[in-house]
């Protein structure tokens, strides 16, 4: 910096000397070649502030890079999440078209936006002794929002706060969110696929998310939910409102009506494919073909999306063509003094930049605050912190195998069944039985546990709750209650009691989640227990246990539940060398 202000200044001396020698034309030329040389100068400063910023970018890189490699992979192997690939990219290009607004602007210190950082850099923490990304991934936007508007100031923040937020939309859900509303969509899917198969008069039957044709069985399972179209559909829908130059209410229309759009969309799919295997086989639902009508759904649910702004284009008193109201135009470039002695070209947001020669203002000058260097050595104890702290390797209990369990446990005679690989795929655990266990002429309790080594990376236990309805079962009574003369980690064990009923066939279900020493019903708790272990104990392991018999028509409840505490008394004592405590 020394050395170019003695060379603008040895330049400036012998422009002054050359000024007393020329004509008065020959002076405004040096005019212009002055103001040159200090646009260079700004120009090699203005580098120097963004090499800076860049470093502090190189930083956060460092701190999160075991959550942000997380994420990659998660965009690299789900389908659902394969649009996030995308994200970082159309944010810097929404960031890159307010470049000229960016030059423009003033970069000054906001010291209350360092408390944003200090936030997400202790959610950092929690989340690395926890060994939880999730949390590791939202504590990333947290330091990545605090540095920016702290670092550079509200002016450029309020610039590019939208293109940030939209990185939200990169980060691939938890997993008890994930997993209900997958549920959730499944079954409205199939309801609403149904209905149109009926409007093309087929005979069919719904159970559940499984559409019955007769000779051909349709299930809507989670890859069929539509979170494959909603996740991509509401990030294009987010950018499409952002770019939409038109009133709040017509950009938050075209924002929320992604989720309507696709779920009609993908539950007309399911009924297209049900009337499809109903007149052409079922070779319809599978393969190639299959595939195939997905892209083709979600390219119809765009272009839907497109009419939809077309449509609000032409609503309202600012009925402009749809070119001059969906702003998607490169930024002009900015152009040097040092080439013609004038000023940057007028910015797209309307800020007055002089152009002629005679007008010219030198750029803004920037220099970094001091919230710069503080922000700078927070990043710089948290990157060495993190790398210092010795990785956390889980703690992962010694258990038996699932496969060694007894199948025959006082008089419960049992027998083994095999999961269905679609299903093993979707719960994603890491060892499970299903088998039925009989005792005398009664019917059979059916039970079933999934274990989960590790639950730090999203997969967890799968509720019942948002489960049994998928078959078709109605939950009639739902209740938390105690079983006494059970006994599990020091206290009755608590089981969540539930009756369904699909028709005129009822089913009595016992099930809670067994987890690392603790007896749990409520699914919130399970959350809140699986941060705290896995922070203070380094263990995310556990398992849902379900229990699962039939009652007969006629058949009392009491008896039924008779049943069940029976095979308790059996199971409770063996359980614990298959699920740690």
């Amino acid at each position: 910096m020394a050395r170019d202000a003695r060379e603008v200044g040895e330049s400036l001396g012998r422009s002054d000397e050359l000024m007393h020698h020329r004509s008065g034309q020959d002076a405004s030329m040096d005019q212009h070649i002055v103001k040159g040389i200090h646009s260079e100068l700004q120009r090699r400063a203005s580098g120097r502030v963004w090499s800076r910023l860049a470093i502090l970018g190189v930083l956060i890189a460092i701190i999160f890079f075991d959550a942000l490699t997380y994420t990659v992979d998660a965009w690299l192997n789900s389908d659902e999440y394969s649009h996030g690939i995308l994200i970082p990219f159309v944010t810097a290009f929404l960031i890159w078209q307010k470049k000229n607004d960016i030059a423009a602007a003033r970069i000054s210190g906001y010291p209350p936006g360092s408390s944003l950082v200090v936030a997400g850099l202790a959610f950092f923490f929690l989340g690395e002794l926890s060994t939880l990304l999730i949390i590791e991934q939202y504590a990333f936007l947290i330091v990545l929002f605090g540095v920016v508007i702290t670092a550079l100031g509200p002016e450029i923040f309020r610039l590019v706060r939208v293109p940030l937020f939209f990185l939200f939309f990169a980060i691939p859900l938890p997993s008890f969110i994930y997993q209900g509303l997958s549920s959730e969509l499944q079954l409205l899917s199939s309801r609403l696929g149904v209905g149109l198969i009926r409007l093309c008069d087929i005979s069919v039957y719904l159970e559940g998310n499984v559409i019955d044709l007769g000779a051909y069985k349709l299930q809507v399972v989670e890859a069929c939910s539509g979170l494959r179209y909603l996740f991509p559909l509401m990030g294009l829908a987010f950018i499409c409102a952002y770019l939409f130059k038109a009133a709040l209410w017509k950009r938050v229309l075209v924002f929320l009506s992604s989720i309507p759009i696709t779920v009609l969309m993908n539950s007309l799919r399911v009924g297209l494919i049900g009337v499809l295997v109903e007149y052409r086989g079922p070779s319809m639902a599978e393969g190639f073909l299959h595939d195939f009508e997905g892209w083709a759904i979600f390219m119809a649910c765009t272009a839907i999306l497109i009419g939809e702004i077309c449509l609000l284009a032409r609503i309202g008193e600012d009925k402009r063509p749809l070119s001059e109201l969906f702003d998607i135009a490169f930024p002009e470039p900015a152009r040097k003094y040092a080439a013609e002695g004038r000023a940057l070209a007028p910015s797209p947001s309307g800020r007055r930049w002089p152009e002629g020669p005679d007008e010219g203002i030198a750029p803004r000058k920037r220099k970094l605050p001091r919230e710069f260097w503080t922000v700078g050595g927070m990043l710089i104890v948290a990157a060495g912190l993190s790398l210092s702290l010795e990785k956390r390797a889980e703690s992962v209990p010694p258990r038996t195998s699932f496969a060694e369990f007894p199948m025959q446990m006082d008089a419960w005679q049992g027998r083994r069944e095999i999961m269905e690989q679609q299903y093993v795929d979707a719960l994603k655990f890491d060892d499970y039985i299903l088998a039925d266990f009989s005792k005398g002429g009664a019917p059979p309790v059916n039970f079933y546990a999934a274990y989960y080594a590790s639950q730090r990376k999203g997969e967890s236990v799968h509720s019942p709750r948002s489960c049994i309805p998928g078959g078709g079962w109605q939950i009639k009574s739902l209740e938390t209650v105690s079983i006494p003369g059970i006994w599990l980690y020091a206290g009755d064990l608590r089981v969540n009691r539930v009756l369904i009923q699909k028709g005129d066939e009822r089913q009595l279900v016992h099930y809670w989640f067994q987890q690392r020493g603790r007896n749990l019903t409520n699914e919130y708790l399970v959350k809140w227990y699986l941060f705290w272990d896995a922070l203070t104990l380094n263990r995310s392991d556990g398992a849902l246990v379900r229990l699962t018999t039939r009652a007969p028509p006629g058949e009392d409840l009491a008896v039924t539940e008779k049943r069940l505490v029976s095979f308790l008394a059996s199971l409770i004592p063996r359980l614990d060398r298959y699920v740690a405590n």
